[in-house]
């Protein structure tokens, strides 16, 4: 037999957070092996995907993770060839497609090709630096300390899962949600908002750039190449009715803690990636620190949105100071980033 489906429990101690994009719409419970040979592999952002036919001629489309996370992981745009022939593991689509989320691959001759940094964490992580770099202030590169952080299965998406609780329209809005349709803000390259750009510091470093000319502070992260501004110079969020993809952020210093208010918050499908979706309302106050003498940052929020979640949503985590990491361009490609979606 050249695939087969099993049930999936606890079968794999690899990433179970390949996909970017809330796994709605896909067999979790269930693993199918394919033997077959690659037709395609496209090295684009924000998924990598392989294409394998098997000897029953059935094309199947398995879809990683980005290439960055992919090439943080040990893969390059030679991993894979046309021709090879592969054993792959994927978690299937619900709805029969031959569409999967990739958990192991293996080259002929053996080669099984890594998944995740770290066998069990829920997702690849980013290397720890060996020794602590320091610095004076919250400018530079910073990635998540992984060894203090908690594992949820699913990822991001699964951080969310476990920490929110929705009030009913939340609940409604989650169940009628499709990951894998137009719905998903990802098949139109349009990333998440804050939180999120903390939340992936274990996937992606996060840059801030401290601008005293301007008066802001500069916040980007790679995932989607998200940026955002927030103003110090004293202003209050603006009155006009006007709301931004990103929100609109104003800071203040309260000695060595920078402190971060967000609202206006444009609306947004599901910028938790669970279906749940930015109201009105939605809050986020955030604070970052120095710590253990500046090789650290402390970073926490507290997010409020009660039109879908009942109570706020409070997190912290240390991030390292990594000025040698290197912020690469996302570049979403529109045709790679809505191949999930159903013909």
């Amino acid at each position: 037999m050249r695939y087969t489906a099993i049930g999936f429990i606890h079968v794999l101690l690899i990433s179970t957070g390949m996909t970017h994009h809330a796994e709605v719409g896909i067999d979790t419970d269930t693993l199918v092996t394919l033997e077959g040979t690659v037709t395609e592999f496209s090295w684009r952002n924000p998924h990598v995907y392989i294409v394998v036919e098997t000897p029953e001629n059935i094309s199947w489309t398995v879809q990683t993770s980005s290439t960055l996370t992919m090439t943080r992981v040990g893969w390059d745009r030679n991993s894979l060839s046309v021709g090879d022939n592969v054993i792959v593991q994927v978690n299937p689509a619900q709805d029969g497609r031959s569409y999967g989320i990739l958990r192991i691959i293996e080259k002929q001759g053996g080669m099984i090709l890594p998944t995740s940094f770290d066998s069990g964490s829920g997702e690849p992580l980013l290397d720890q630096p060996e020794v602590s770099e320091r610095t004076d202030s919250i400018s530079g590169r910073w990635r998540a300390d992984t060894s203090k952080l908690q594992s949820y299965p699913g990822g991001f998406d699964g951080f969310f899962h476990a920490n929110m609780r929705l009030t009913a329209k939340g609940q409604i809005a989650q169940s009628e949600y499709d990951a894998l349709s137009f719905d998903n803000p990802a098949s139109h390259c349009i990333g998440p908002p804050a939180p999120a750009l903390i939340i992936y510091t274990n996937l992606y470093p996060l840059e801030i750039e401290i601008d005293d000319e301007n008066n802001t502070v500069l916040f980007r992260t790679e995932y989607f190449d998200e940026m955002r501004t927030v103003y110090l110079d004293g202003r209050e969020h603006p009155d006009s009715g006007i709301r931004f993809p990103g929100g609109h952020s104003i800071g203040r210093w309260e000695d060595d803690v920078l402190i971060i208010d967000t609202t206006l918050f444009s609306d947004h499908r599901s910028p938790y990636q669970i279906g749940v979706p930015s109201g009105s309302e939605k809050h986020l106050i955030e604070r970052y620190q120095l710590i253990n003498n500046g090789t650290r940052l402390l970073v926490s929020f507290v997010l409020d949105d009660p039109e879908y979640i009942v109570e706020p949503l409070m997190h912290s985590r240390e991030l390292i100071f990594s000025p040698d990491v290197q912020m690469v361009e996302f570049n979403c490609d529109q045709e790679s980033t809505q191949r999930f979606v159903p013909n």
